[in-house]
């Protein structure tokens, strides 16, 4: 079992999943059940998902938590960029968005090869 707390890829998606509230408080009030609240969801599934993986008994449970966790980031782009099409959000936002989200991905990709399963 791990602390999450402690893991450094549950940090910094919870960061990540307050920058996603912030770059959505801006988007038009009629997307408030839409777009919002879907990337919302996405962001706040990432650290969630690290959170109850580690909780669970054996590394193959939480591997599979982790790969969730992924899935959800991978949601955010695909959200982030119907967001840019949409005129929500400015080119400039997305790509930090972006770069932020890869590391992410990159770090639980990485903690997940190196859980013993």
């Amino acid at each position: 079992m791990h602390q999450f707390k402690e893991l450094e890829i549950w940090k910094r998606s919870r960061l990540f999943c307050s920058q996603i509230y912030a770059i959505t408080s801006k988007f038009p009030n009629d997307e408030k059940f839409g777009l919002t609240n879907q990337l919302r969801r996405a962001s706040v599934s990432i650290p969630s998902n690290i959170a109850e993986g580690s909780s669970r008994n054996s590394n193959n449970d939480f591997a599979r938590f982790l790969e969730i966790a992924i899935g959800s980031a991978y949601e955010i782009e695909t959200q982030l960029l119907i967001a840019l099409d949409l005129g929500f959000i400015k080119t400039d936002e997305l790509e930090k968005s972006i770069i932020e989200l890869n590391e992410i991905i990159k770090m639980i990709s990485r903690f997940r090869s190196n859980l013993k399963i």
